[in-house]
């Protein structure tokens, strides 16, 4: 039986997959990368890693390969059994062994196992269908050059309306002044009041016009140039807004009992040693599932579980649920 093929599956659930009696592969997340050298961004990825000192059964991979291959827990142990002993003895003769989507183990001068993983594939769920691509350089002088003459034609289309309406408000303002001479001569200085007051009507309104024709020249020539899209006006109804609760994805793994009964003492045993103990539901491989703590953020996970590797149980490892 190949297992390799169950613990590549594991692998993106799980931060550790142990394959008893023969230790134990580990994943950790690493963040997107850019390299502005070379303009070449990477995804976020899972990387793994191999730690022959962990080699107790936790149950996880025999519980998975039993309900995969629709067999008994006591055979899925026996075939991993089976399958660490071909890979010990092909180490022994100093031949390399290869696991499909996971990697090379070989032995060095000194007999201890060295892992070199394949970085063809990304565990991370998340990450799915993201690969790395290289970016063509973007000039930013280029751009600045177009904003420039983008700029200085705007400038020019305003002073043109400008320079227009100002002509055509002085000639309306030759013209009335025209007649007003003209009443003048006419009516003498007994209608002079009633012309000069009707000038003043016409002059008010014919500048209120101009301005407000300039003014909707710029602003139309300032739309066409600065804002290509229209507006966009979002509503958001206050009633239906709801607080969102933080999620706490990341957890320190104390044990996994097939029986409730022990894994609730286990769990009552670290809640009178101070943790922030919990005691999962029966998952799908009929286990119950005890934690130290559970984490919002890889980092504090982290932190937790070197606390707890160094006075409680070196082999405490972290469980990431899937988001």
């Amino acid at each position: 039986m190949k297992i390799e093929v169950y613990i590549s599956q594991l692998l993106y659930r799980y931060q550790c997959v142990t394959v008893p009696g023969f230790g134990a592969f580990l994943t950790e997340i690493h963040s997107a990368q850019l390299n502005e050298g070379t303009n070449s961004f990477f995804p976020p990825k899972k990387t793994i890693s191999f730690n022959s000192r962990i080699k107790n059964n936790d149950g996880l991979l025999a519980n998975h390969i039993a309900q995969a291959e629709k067999t008994s827990y006591g055979f899925a142990v026996s075939a991993i059994a089976f399958e660490v002993l071909n890979w010990k003895k092909t180490l022994d003769e100093n031949e390399v062994i290869l696991l499909k989507n996971i990697g090379e183990l070989r032995l060095n001068s000194e007999g201890n196992i060295v892992f070199r993983p394949n970085d063809q594939t990304n565990y991370l769920a998340n990450s799915f269908g993201l690969s790395p691509f290289v970016s063509p350089v973007v000039k930013k002088e280029i751009f600045e050059k177009k904003i420039e003459k983008i700029a200085a034609k705007e400038k020019e289309a305003v002073l043109l309306y400008e320079n227009e309406e100002q002509t055509k408000s002085s000639n309306s303002f030759l013209r009335y002044a025209a007649i007003l001479v003209l009443g003048l001569g006419i009516t003498g200085s007994i209608g002079y009041p009633l012309y000069q007051n009707q000038i003043d009507t016409q002059t008010l309104l014919v500048e209120k016009s101009v301005q407000k024709k300039v003014q909707n020249k710029i602003q139309e020539a300032t739309f066409f140039i600065k804002s290509p899209l229209p507006a966009v006006t979002l509503s958001v109804d206050s009633a239906k807004v709801e607080t969102v609760e933080p999620t706490m994805p990341y957890h320190i793994m104390a044990g996994a009992f097939r029986s409730e009964q022990n894994a609730r003492k286990a769990y009552n045993q670290l809640i009178k040693d101070g943790f922030k103990a919990r005691m999962l539901e029966e998952n799908k491989h009929g286990l119950f599932p005890v934690l130290y703590g559970s984490y919002a953020t890889m980092k504090e996970a982290e932190e937790a579980q070197k606390e707890i590797q160094k006075g409680e149980n070196p082999q405490a490892w972290i469980l990431v649920e899937n988001l």
